[in-house]
């Protein structure tokens, strides 16, 4: 009796390319999605290895800007200032040695004192820069790292596509979804090492797209360009901090104080949350403030202002009077990270990244028990 050819269908063929595709892939995807999940934290984890600025007397008057900045005269040109949303947490004080330096010194400052520590770097920088390198350029030179990178994300969304296809059951009944939506803990465990790559996989899908998504934006040109082409706008296209601005006060005008500098930009984007304010150091330099609103859906969105140093704005730039487009591409970077909507996000993030750390792995032990069966399957001996 000979054996019947079975039919090689789309479902088998997306099988395949699934399999071979995440067999192909899976040590790479494996470090950037560890790494990932990782960096997730990483402002929180290094913060826990710091000592605290503790700022005492909260009760008392603050010291003015022009004091606290003069206590810090000896340890260079003070370029920006982050008032915190908090009375009770410290000041942010950049401090350069120079105005060609590109970036500063960050202390903390006591308002009510004007005592001063200088930010302390946690033990596991190095740690961390590691993990980023890997989650970027795999530890390699960046110009073949990045495109590597690039690829293996590209192969993960076909993963994550093909995945969805085959999480559906042939025949489309109720009955047969349900097993894909839990996890059968009281199964061998080859079963629950199905379930972990199936069901986990489905619910975390979604968030690794979008992951995907946006992460090719570091690794590509080309992606960045047709990016910025369907969005019709530049991404990444604000590095530079947008238009420059110069003061047009004459020799003779009334300049204002850092406190009534502050309190017009407190008038003018009168809600609570972070300032932060770049100082004027050079005669032509201006007030630019930005400044977080707590209160809206994510926290990471900023409003902008641009103050000359007589009182006078030059510029104003709301976040919620941008074009829909430029509000999508400013936030590409917090929807990458995880920052878009918070801790809350982060969490999610965080349990998304775990899930595909884990997924080379379960499907690796999937491939090889299939591998098995059928070896089992050709010794047995074939009736004619």
């Amino acid at each position: 009796m000979s054996k019947k050819v079975k039919k090689y269908t789309f479902r088998k063929f997306i099988n395949d390319a699934h399999l071979w595709l995440g067999i192909g892939s899976g040590i790479i995807l494996f470090l950037v999605c560890l790494s990932g999940t990782v960096l997730t934290f990483e402002e929180e984890i290094k913060d826990l290895f710091v000592k605290d600025f503790v700022v005492a007397d909260a009760t008392g008057n603050t010291l003015s800007m022009e004091q606290l900045s003069e206590s810090l005269a000896a340890e260079g040109i003070v370029s920006t200032i982050t008032i915190p949303e908090s009375t009770k947490e410290a000041l942010k004080f950049s401090v350069k040695t120079s105005s060609k330096e590109r970036r500063g010194t960050t202390y903390f400052v006591n308002p009510f004192s004007g005592e001063y520590q200088k930010e302390q770097k946690s033990s596991l920088e190095g740690f961390f820069l590691t993990m980023f390198k890997m989650h970027r350029w795999l530890l390699m030179d960046t110009e073949i790292g990045r495109p590597i990178v690039g690829v293996a994300t590209i192969i993960f969304i076909l993963l994550a596509i093909s995945g969805i296809v085959l999480w559906f059951p042939k025949k489309l009944k109720w009955k047969n979804f349900k097993p894909g939506f839990k996890i059968k803990f009281k199964a061998n465990w080859k079963r629950i090492n199905h379930d972990l790559h199936n069901t986990l996989g489905f619910y975390a899908c979604i968030f690794l797209v979008i992951m995907s998504l946006t992460g090719l934006f570091w690794s590509f040109e080309w992606y960045r360009d047709a990016g910025s082409a369907v969005l019709g706008t530049k991404v990444f296209g604000n590095r530079g901090g947008g238009p420059k601005f110069e003061s047009a006060v004459k020799p003779n005008a009334s300049i204002k104080s850092f406190e009534e500098i502050l309190y017009i930009a407190s008038a003018e984007l009168a809600y609570k949350g972070e300032t932060n304010v770049a100082v004027p150091v050079q005669e032509n330099d201006v007030y630019t403030i930005t400044k977080t609103n707590t209160s809206r859906f994510s926290p990471v969105i900023t409003d902008k202002l641009v103050l000359d140093r007589d009182g006078t704005i030059i510029h104003k730039e709301l976040f919620s009077s941008k074009p829909l487009n430029v509000q999508i591409a400013s936030l590409i970077r917090p929807i990458h990270m995880g920052t878009i909507y918070g801790s809350f996000s982060k969490i999610i993030y965080f349990l998304a990244c775990l899930v595909a750390t884990s997924l080379p792995i379960t499907g690796t032990i999937i491939w090889i028990k299939k591998l098995k069966i059928k070896k089992s399957k050709k010794k047995q001996p074939v009736l004619a």
